[in-house]
């Protein structure tokens, strides 16, 4: 499997995640879980939709970007955010094992090592990318 399908499929089942994850949170969850850690829920599954459409742009993108290596790679840390981050909040607003509270910068830490990483991927030699137009 190519790196731009392997960043497609990995986006397309994180965003699929977080809206079975969401709609739960949305019907099982209210009135079951305190309002504040309903939000903390509802964080994790922002995030995690948000980083899915990331994921999917880069691998949009991927093969139109100077450094296309860097950018996979961003979309994999990305990943590793989604899981730390957004998948220590889900059990942290279900009552669950509050040590995994220490885990969530970790993920969000490496959101921004993502996003720094996708934009780096854009400059190559200091020139701005390209855009390949396909014909008609």
């Amino acid at each position: 499997m190519s790196a731009t399908r392997a960043v497609v499929v990995a986006g397309a089942v994180t965003g699929f995640l977080a809206v079975g994850l969401g709609a739960f949170g949305a019907h099982a969850l209210r009135g079951r879980i305190a309002a504040d850690m309903l939000e903390v829920y509802r964080t994790g599954t922002e995030y995690q939709m948000a980083h899915a459409l990331a994921m999917l742009a880069i691998g949009a993108a991927l093969d139109r970007l100077p450094r296309p290596g860097r950018a996979a790679a961003a979309a994999w840390v990305m990943l590793v955010g989604v899981l730390l981050f957004s998948g220590s909040l889900y059990p942290l607003a279900l009552g669950g094992a509050r040590a995994l509270g220490v885990v969530t910068p970790v993920g969000g830490v490496a959101f921004l090592l993502g996003w720094l990483l996708l934009a780096t991927s854009a400059f190559a030699g200091g020139r701005a990318p390209r855009i390949r137009r396909k014909r008609r």
